[in-house]
């Protein structure tokens, strides 16, 4: 199931990769992965061994997540014509080479889709169907997370659909305590899965997706780029956002 599942994402991942060449557009690879996942921890929760109740919080918690993540992702290129500034800088830096590591690039998320999968496998084979504490706190971690995480992506798209707002910095609602309160939440997000999956064999592999996430989110994909999209964009604006606005964590601004 594992090796099927992997094999899956990778192949879709690299019919994606030759529609890139051709529409320009690498960054709805975002949209694929984050779907992927959704579709895998589908997978797990139908053909998987565990109990029902398990395999009915699988695609409760996963298949939420994903669909709200992958709609908000595609609404948002959609809107676009050109492709995000994020992927531009990465054809800049790889010149002539850029295909060739595009395409590695995208094989890349093909297996770091698979491995955020993994917890929702552990879950959907957990063979205890006891709705303990630990399920119940994985429970609200998940509701909390995605309502924090829902509330800043629409609090950021309504302070830039107005246009008075063009090239400033969002300091409303959850971003006057943290540049990336969408990232926070998304990071909490996969606590749910290892308190869900308390006691459950190889319960250990469902701890991969907080520390993963916090590794991608911190020195890889994450902030790094999109901050450094923000300083070309916003200039000294963001640079004293950055001075007074905790990076990840909320936390009241410094004055």
């Amino acid at each position: 199931m594992l090796f099927l599942s992997l094999l899956s994402v990778a192949a879709v991942m690299a019919l994606l990769w030759v529609w890139q060449t051709r529409s320009g557009r690498a960054d709805w690879v975002d949209v694929f992965w984050a779907g992927s996942i959704g579709v895998l921890a589908l997978a797990y929760a139908i053909f998987g061994d565990g109990a029902l109740e398990k395999r009915i919080l699988v695609v409760l918690v996963a298949g939420t997540w994903s669909f709200r993540l992958t709609h908000h992702l595609a609404v948002r290129l959609a809107g676009h014509d050109h492709e995000d500034g994020r992927y531009q800088a990465m054809r800049e830096h790889w010149g002539r080479r850029a295909p060739f590591w595009l395409f590695v690039f995208f094989m890349g998320q093909a297996l770091i889709a698979w491995l955020f999968s993994l917890p929702a496998w552990v879950v959907a084979n957990d063979p205890s169907g006891q709705l303990t504490f630990w399920v119940g706190l994985g429970v609200m971690v998940w509701f909390v997370s995605l309502a924090g995480e829902s509330l800043a992506d629409r609090q950021l798209a309504a302070f830039r659909r107005d246009p008075d707002n063009r090239g400033q910095v969002c300091q409303v609602g959850l971003w006057r305590y943290s540049r990336h309160p969408n990232y926070f939440f998304e990071w909490l997000h996969w606590f749910s899965y290892p308190l869900i999956a308390m006691g459950a064999p190889h319960q250990w592999i469902a701890w991969l997706g907080p520390v993963l996430m916090l590794l991608f989110l911190y020195r890889v994909t994450g902030i790094p780029y999109t901050e450094k999209q923000s300083l070309k964009s916003r200039g000294e604006a963001y640079r004293e956002y950055q001075r007074t606005t905790s990076a990840f964590f909320p936390w009241p601004p410094k004055q």
